[in-house]
């Protein structure tokens, strides 16, 4: 099962001189660029690792993929993203966020069925990565 989060998800992944066109673009704009990993992918995990501090004032791509690089080297079996904030007022969001790293194997997700009071139904989601301890949930 492969992951669908962020922009350009459904796309091929991405190969390092399209993560710099792309992050170009975001520094291009102004907006802040850092980079974040997890091994729980769950879609309510909004919440990843933050590796160093957010990117202010990078004149270009190269640091970021140098970061991105270094990233690897000790989390490359986990999902990394680059993560695009914009602070202009107004906005002060995430303007564009992106995976670029993924486990060699995606497990997927459990969907779980309650049967509840008044013949409601509800379910639950949750990632097989998640029934190990983290830190040792792929490989």
């Amino acid at each position: 099962m492969r992951i669908t989060q962020g922009t350009f998800s459904f796309l091929p992944d991405l190969t390092d001189e399209e993560i710099a066109t792309q992050v170009q673009y975001c520094i291009d704009r102004g907006w802040a660029v850092s980079l974040e990993y997890t091994d729980d992918p769950h879609p309510r995990n909004t919440y990843w690792e933050m590796w160093g501090h957010p990117m202010f004032d990078t004149p270009d791509a190269a640091a970021v993929l140098y970061e991105l690089g270094e990233c690897r080297k000790v989390y490359g079996d986990r999902y990394i993203r680059v993560v695009a904030f914009d602070a202009t007022a107004g906005w002060e969001s995430i303007r564009l966020s992106f995976i670029v790293n993924r486990p060699d194997e995606e497990p997927g997700f459990r969907l779980s069925r309650q049967d509840t009071e008044g013949r409601k139904v509800r379910y639950t989601v949750t990632p097989y990565a998640a029934d190990r301890p983290e830190g040792r949930r792929y490989g």
